[in-house]
């Protein structure tokens, strides 16, 4: 495979391609939303149930009034026990179990190129056969990468734009992990700007129906996939 670095397409003409897919797959994007929300907040209650998370941390604001310092070692404490431990575990765990609903979207979109009719199983796609096992040992890869990372957040940042294109990179040209990121860098050297605003409008995008709308935010939160591919057809070439 080869990357195509003809005339650039203008900015406008990504987002207006991003926005044309979100808005042809509103049904998805609200499937989506719903599965990946009602797992993780099905888990959640679970373990908190289990746990007492809650109301671990209820209790432990009531130190607030005694100080910043008092609060945060209070909360230091919290996260040292064994059960906030096995909490952040089983959501950490759920997070990446329902990261391979992304790929399906993917799916949706080069089937959308195509003329294809789409079906509800193009959103599961990311969780067939070995799709499943490649696509979670990728985000397992990415997000304990990130975890690390973000702390110092300008290395955090460094890393989503190192690997922006990575799961498309494997969906569509089959590629490694490693094979995708040396791809990345290379998509990246040219369109940096273009990819920047593009972050800046997707992570906008994303949170704004939540916050303007509530349950807006269903449709809008996986608006990221669609800026993703949008960029990556505009950056990669998949012809031999």
């Amino acid at each position: 495979m080869e990357n195509k670095y003809p005339q650039k397409p203008g900015l406008d003409f990504i987002l207006k391609q991003a926005f044309f897919y979100w808005n042809k797959t509103l049904i998805f994007q609200l499937m989506f939303s719903v599965m990946y929300f009602g797992i993780l907040m099905t888990v959640f209650f679970f373990c908190d149930a289990k746990y007492g998370i809650m109301s671990q941390y209820i209790e432990t604001t009531k130190y607030a009034q005694q100080g910043l310092d008092v609060y945060r070692a209070e909360i230091q404490k919290m996260i040292t026990t064994d059960s906030f431990q096995n909490f952040s575990m089983w959501m950490v765990g759920t997070i990446i179990f329902l990261y391979p609903l992304n790929i399906g979207f993917y799916q949706i979109y080069r089937k959308i190129d195509l003329g294809e009719k789409l079906e509800l199983g193009d959103l599961l796609v990311g969780y067939n056969g070995f799709n499943f096992f490649k696509y979670i040992g990728y985000y397992i890869f990415w997000y304990f990468i990130f975890a690390y990372t973000i702390q110092t957040l300008i290395l955090g940042v460094a890393w989503v734009y190192m690997t922006i294109f990575v799961a498309p990179l494997m969906f569509f040209m089959n590629k490694t992990i490693f094979e995708s990121i040396s791809l990345n860098f290379k998509g990246l050297k040219m369109y940096f700007l273009e990819i920047t605003v593009c972050i800046i409008v997707a992570i906008l995008f994303k949170y704004i129906g939540f916050a303007l709308f509530l349950v807006g935010g269903l449709f809008t939160f996986p608006f990221w996939n669609s800026i993703i591919y949008s960029l990556y057809k505009t950056v990669f070439s998949e012809k031999h």
